[in-house]
């Protein structure tokens, strides 16, 4: 039952961002804040099969533990695309709110993005391994941490400040998604339905997508 439930929400899941992802890249019509809001959902949606594809196999066929390597190597691949994703949304925030002389924040982004794909692609994470070390599990997301809080406050400041009622709950959407994911990166070892958590943070960036996607078609009626 949990293998079929599991794959039914994932498919449906990479289906929606992927779906939403490609409109917003067809009806952006060059304005750039939907057209990086496309990017950012299909590199979602994209970044995520790699490991919810090989775990949708393992779970209807011979179990996760004959497919320790495939979900390792996707784990480490979303570890990236996830990266890849918050760069995006910044961007996104620089468009939406016409921000031009944000050096020190692009700075500060792009270093964090940077910390994280490198501690993302030492060794010692052991991707591979069917038990991989919590600490580097914790080291490789301190910089993701601090760059979603990071976007967090922006958005929120932003949207505030300027009474943007389309993307009002965005931050949100980030502040949910970091909330469900980082107990699963610190206890899903030890306590597994922890990993339940693994679906309020899904439902969170499928609403950060439809967020792009109902602005966009908001300002095209």
């Amino acid at each position: 039952m949990q293998a079929i439930l599991e794959t039914v929400f994932d498919t449906l899941y990479l289906f929606i961002v992927l779906a939403l992802g490609i409109a917003m890249l067809r009806q952006s019509k060059g304005r750039r804040q939907y057209l990086l809001f496309g990017v950012m959902a299909i590199v979602l949606g994209a970044g995520d099969a790699f490991h919810l594809i090989p775990r949708a196999v393992a779970l209807n066929t011979e179990g996760l533990g004959s497919y320790v390597r495939a979900l390792g190597a996707g784990k480490q691949i979303t570890s990236i695309t996830m990266t890849v994703f918050y760069v995006l949304l910044y961007h996104v925030w620089q468009a939406r709110y016409h921000q031009k002389k944000t050096a020190p924040l692009t700075a500060a982004v792009y270093g964090l993005a940077a910390a994280r794909v490198i501690l993302s692609l030492m060794p010692q994470n052991q991707w591979l391994s069917p038990t991989p070390p919590l600490a580097w599990g914790i080291y490789r997301n301190i910089p993701f941490a601090l760059m979603g809080l990071l976007i967090v406050a922006l958005f929120y400041q932003s949207a505030k400040q300027q009474q943007d009622k389309p993307f009002a709950w965005l931050w949100l959407t980030i502040v949910i998604s970091f909330a469900c994911y980082l107990p699963v990166v610190l206890f899903a070892d030890t306590h597994p339905l922890v990993g339940m958590l693994m679906i309020p943070k899904t439902c969170a960036y499928v609403w950060t997508v439809f967020i792009g996607y109902q602005a966009l078609k908001g300002e095209t009626v």
